[in-house]
């Protein structure tokens, strides 16, 4: 990929779509939407309105993170917390929790449109995005996901050819700080799909501490994307009581575009410290497994 090119032509794109009136980005804080509000904001300057929702579905300290990093910008931060959550009660099917998060997004983002006279939507949908979605292995949020009817005259993607190595070239090449530019993938929908069946503000808080976790230990790792995710529940031990209490997967791959991955080989001593850890931190934690399967046949995250 010409990336100088690509670039001139993406501007040109959101330039010329956009025109005189203003577009929301919705910034996630990811390298995809963080390359979009870049390229965006060099094609239409202050008409563009960057637009962070908390969700409550974020990892540790996330929100806040964000607010430093775009602190330079005249960024829109909106706690939906309480809505999405009341939107996801009694949820279990990963299919219908994706399409509830996608429209509630675009739903606040109308909103943020409304108050401020935007006619148009960037985001930041990469190509396995599509293929996903159009395959019907899972819906993207952003993609799938996404409600067929929304005010905005026109929905602008200009990352929708490139795969998740070519975007990180683009941040490369635009200058984004290392932070966001390697920063690995975390889906649109958030910890939702880190928790399989119903979302409830515990599952939340519980897989949000253990993913945090999985970080830490991991962070010297050469990988993919690593984290953890909740599954089920099993019986365990703490102390002299038997408890029935979460588990926990552990999930850590390498891949090129995101498109096939294969688990990464931890050290035996670093699956214990983590298991350890979780379920010594998290009481409401009772068993820690990793997953070695790679993709396909399963995808990397798990709904």
């Amino acid at each position: 990929m010409n990336v100088e090119k690509f670039v001139n032509k993406a501007i040109e794109e959101i330039r010329s779509r956009v025109g005189d009136g203003k577009a929301i980005i919705a910034l996630s804080g990811g390298v995809d939407s963080s390359v979009c509000t870049a390229l965006a904001y060099r094609a239409i300057g202050d008409k563009l309105i960057p637009v962070f929702v908390d969700t409550g579905l974020m990892r540790l300290g996330e929100p806040e993170r964000i607010k430093e990093i775009f602190s330079d910008m005249n960024l829109v931060f909106i706690d939906a917390r309480e809505e999405f959550l009341k939107a996801l009660k009694g949820v279990e099917d990963p299919e219908q929790k994706r399409k509830i998060i996608g429209e509630l997004f675009v739903r606040i983002f109308e909103r943020v449109a409304r108050e401020k006279n935007a006619d148009y939507l960037i985001q930041g949908t990469i190509y396995p995005d599509i293929i996903e979605s159009e395959g019907g292995i899972k819906s993207h949020h952003n993609v799938g996901g996404f409600p067929i009817d929304y005010e905005f005259k026109g929905v602008i993607e200009p990352l929708r050819e490139l795969y998740k190595d070519e975007v990180r070239e683009v941040a490369r090449y635009l200058g984004l700080p290392e932070e966001i530019s390697e920063r690995m993938p975390f889906p649109g929908p958030g910890l939702a799909v880190r928790i399989v069946g119903e979302v409830t503000p515990e599952k939340v808080e519980v897989v949000r501490k253990a993913n945090a976790i999985v970080e830490e230990e991991l962070a010297s790792y050469d990988k993919w994307q690593c984290f953890a995710a909740l599954v089920g529940k099993a019986t365990g031990v703490k102390g002299d009581n038997r408890v029935w209490g979460y588990i926990i997967s552990v999930r850590a791959v390498g891949s090129r575009d995101g498109m096939t991955a294969d688990p990464i080989n931890i050290e035996y001593d670093v699956l214990r410290r983590i298991a350890l850890r979780i379920t010594g931190e998290i009481p409401e934690v009772a068993r820690v497994v990793y997953d070695i399967t790679p993709k396909p046949p399963a995808t990397i995250e798990y709904e």
